[in-house]
């Protein structure tokens, strides 16, 4: 079961980045003890959009990339380094802003107005042209969304 405090993201939001370049996380999608700590992971997704994960799925991921040995693949090692380099760690502001850095924000374009996308247990930053463009790509095909909940066992 989901602990609802603890991040259950679904919806579309639209927010624009501050004057500070801050973005507002809707709040809704906020819980107790986001403010003022590290409690979120921004990842950069090769979409081209930035991927959040809560603190709950940020434990999940670590057990998961444990597997990793230092000695391992040099593959696996390059891809952890271009993924996590960049991500950064933050909490919410009192009025439910994070800031993100440079590099995030270029790497998914974000320069004034952004969508937030939620996946259940994860959300996603995109900026606006980019996620309308991505949106378009999505075939409107219905008929395809059973084999790919079948695929999760949903």
């Amino acid at each position: 079961m989901l602990a609802l405090d603890k991040g259950f993201y679904v919806g579309t939001f639209r927010h624009g980045l501050d004057v500070k370049n801050r973005l507002t996380i809707p709040a809704k999608w906020r819980f107790p003890g986001d403010e003022g700590e590290a409690s979120y992971l921004a990842l950069p997704n090769p979409n081209r959009s930035i991927t959040v994960y809560p603190p709950r799925m940020v434990a999940s991921l670590e057990e998961k990339i444990q597997r990793v040995s230092m000695l391992g693949d040099e593959q696996e090692l390059r891809a952890l380094t271009r993924i996590f380099g960049p991500a950064e760690r933050f909490g919410c502001d009192r009025q439910g802003r994070i800031s993100l850095p440079d590099a995030l924000r270029a790497h998914a374009g974000l320069v004034k107005e952004t969508v937030l996308v939620g996946t259940i247990t994860t959300f996603h930053i995109w900026e606006s042209a980019r996620y309308a463009a991505f949106v378009a790509k999505t075939p409107d095909d219905p008929s395809a969304d059973p084999a790919v909940l079948r695929k999760y066992g949903l």
